[in-house]
């Protein structure tokens, strides 16, 4: 069963651009402020960002620290850089520093013209992708397919989940009845994560903790067929590529009965970035005093 898992992420790993990657896990915690404040999802955003600036090495971004090719236009009394596009030495916007070019795109969006965005689930980045199309945001008639291509490569909408109460709530006939939460949340290498309990079921899990089951099983790689043992760790958002700073130097000694999934899961570590940091495939199966990287 984990067999598949691994072999899936391998396939989307090596479809992915590294530079992508990096540029995303540098700037996503910026995408994720500005969908808290304005309801733009953070997928849509990143995605933006990355085709527009072609992940921070565009002729914008690296001189005017335009992450998203905003022209001056009306009511821009900054600084701005030429370039040709449409037409010759058309003027851009240039800011300070990257986290300005977020916070204008946010704004940007906020004219007239882009009023019916927010209309929209905040969660639907597929809807969003087009109505940005057909606001006429850019003139590529393959703006929005390239925007939602990227978003699923690099799996960006997993930044736009349970953001500060944004999803729709579906209006209700009867009063919701509040059944009261068997699991406590807590935090492993910084995720936040539950314990499995006896009983327990991918389906239950999911209401009780308000999140897809699919996107539950898809952090936590597994599928449906399988059931965590009692005492595992289920993490409710993507897991680290390394264990958190306190093992810094630290090995794992393989304890008896221990997997590389069961290992990988008390660490919040993702389980290719532990075959990888050890030097392993999947076909590698730990026995007992094995001693084991994990930062």
């Amino acid at each position: 069963m984990m067999t598949c898992a691994i072999g899936l992420s391998s396939i989307v790993f090596a479809q992915r651009n590294a530079a992508y990657q990096q540029y995303i896990d540098k700037y996503k915690d910026a995408a994720i402020e500005q969908m808290r404040q304005y309801r733009i999802p953070a997928s849509i955003t990143l995605a933006q960002a990355l085709l527009e600036s072609g992940a921070g090495t565009s002729f914008l971004a690296k001189h005017a620290n335009n992450h998203f090719g905003i022209k001056v236009g009306m009511g821009w009394n900054g600084p701005y850089v030429t370039r040709d596009d449409d037409r010759r030495n058309e003027r851009f916007r240039k800011y300070k520093n990257v986290g300005e070019s977020y916070v204008d795109h946010s704004q940007f969006l906020l004219q007239t013209r882009y009023k019916k965005l927010f209309d929209l689930d905040p969660m639907d980045y597929k809807a969003w992708a087009r109505g940005l199309k057909a606001c006429g945001y850019a003139t590529s008639p393959t703006y929005a397919n390239r925007l939602i291509t990227i978003i699923e490569t690099y799996e960006l909408d997993d930044y736009d989940e349970d953001r500060v109460g944004l999803r729709k709530r579906k209006k209700r006939t009867e009063p919701e009845v509040v059944m009261p939460a068997r699991h406590s949340v807590s935090m492993v290498n910084g995720i936040r994560c539950v314990t499995m309990r006896s009983g327990d079921t991918w389906d239950a899990l999911a209401k009780e903790l308000k999140i897809s089951k699919k996107k539950l099983m898809k952090f936590n790689e597994v599928d449906e067929e399988y059931i965590p043992a009692v005492g595992t760790n289920i993490f409710l958002s993507k897991k680290a590529k390394k264990a958190d700073a306190q093992y810094k130097d630290t090995w794992h000694k393989v304890k008896e009965g221990e997997s590389m999934y069961t290992i990988s899961q008390f660490y919040g570590i993702r389980l290719d970035a532990l075959y990888k940091m050890n030097f392993k495939d999947d076909t590698y199966i730990p026995v007992m005093g094995d001693l084991l990287k994990v930062r």
